[in-house]
C-alpha cells in the first residue's frame, strides 16, 4: 500500500513540520507516533519523512531520502467558464486528480449572473479542495487555482497549444486536433464553456485570438465532464506521443 503524502509550507535544515487539519487527522485519527514513514512535498520536492514528534495539531518530521518526483506529460491550464459551484467543486478535484497545473475560472457570456461577483469568496475553498485532491492523488506540485477573470482575459493566456472545446459537433474530434510531435515541456491550455453553451460571437472571437475548436464527440456534455474528459484525451496523448 502506497505511503500516505502530505503538503507542508517548507523543509528546512531537514525537518518539516505540518499543522492545521491534516495535523490533526494524522494525530486524531490515525494516531501517528514517532518513527512512522510518510512522504511529504513543499511543493518542490517529495521526500520519505520520519515522525519525530505529534503533538495535538502539529507533526514534525525528519527527512529521510529525496524521492523522484516525475512530472506530468505537459503543462495544462484549464480555463473553464464559472457553474455552479457545487459542481465547480467537483470539476477541481478531478481536474486535480488529472494532474492539471493550473485552473483558470472566467465569466462567459451564458454564465449565470452572480457566479462571478460570488467566486472571490470561494477561491480559498477551492484551493482547499486541489490541496487534499493533491495528496490523495499522491501528486508532487499542487496545482494553481486562480481568481475568476473575464471572458477577454481568459483568452490572453499565452500558451504552446490552445483548444476551444466546442459542444456545437462542427468542429473536429480532439485527437484530430493534438499534434502528433510533443514535449514533455508543452504548456497545454483547454477552453470549457458554460450551462448552454458558447455565443457565435465568443467562437468568433476565440478564432482570432489563435484558438482551435474542437470537439469530444456528438452528445452534449456538462462543462465538468468536458473538464474530465477533455484533460484524460490530452494527457494520455502527448504521454504516448512526446
Amino acid at each position: 500500500m502506497a505511503r500516505r503524502r502530505f503538503f507542508v509550507p517548507e523543509v528546512r535544515r531537514g525537518i518539516a513540520e505540518l499543522s492545521g487539519a491534516d495535523a490533526e487527522h494524522l494525530v486524531r485519527v490515525l494516531r501517528v507516533e514517532p518513527g512512522q514513514l510518510f512522504e511529504v512535498s513543499d511543493n518542490r520536492d517529495v521526500y520519505l519523512a520520519e515522525v519525530e514528534r505529534a503533538r495535538k495539531s502539529e507533526v514534525a518530521f525528519r527527512i529521510v531520502e529525496k524521492l523522484p518526483a516525475p512530472e506530468a506529460a505537459a503543462r495544462i491550464t484549464l480555463l473553464a467558464a464559472l457553474i455552479k459551484f457545487d459542481r465547480f467543486e467537483w470539476l477541481v478535484e478531478k481536474a486535480t486528480e488529472l494532474g492539471v497545473a493550473a485552473i483558470v475560472p472566467f465569466e462567459a457570456t451564458r454564465t449565470e449572473r452572480g457566479l462571478m461577483a460570488a467566486s472571490a469568496k470561494r477561491l480559498a475553498r477551492w484551493q482547499k479542495i486541489a490541496l487534499e485532491a493533491s495528496q490523495q492523488s499522491r501528486r508532487a506540485h499542487l496545482p494553481q487555482i486562480e481568481q475568476a477573470v473575464s471572458w477577454a482575459k481568459a483568452l490572453e493566456l499565452e500558451s504552446d497549444f490552445r483548444f476551444l472545446l466546442d459542444e456545437s459537433g462542427e468542429t473536429a474530434p480532439i485527437l484530430d486536433a493534438l499534434p502528433e510531435s510533443v514535449r514533455a515541456t508543452d504548456r497545454v491550455a483547454l477552453l470549457l464553456g458554460p450551462e448552454g453553451g458558447w455565443t457565435d460571437e465568443e467562437r468568433g472571437e476565440a478564432k482570432a485570438a489563435g484558438w482551435r475548436s474542437c470537439s469530444l464527440g456528438s452528445t452534449i456534455l456538462r462543462t465538468e465532464t468536458a473538464a474530465v474528459a477533455g484533460l484524460a484525451v490530452i494527457r494520455a496523448a502527448w504521454k504516448s506521443r512526446s
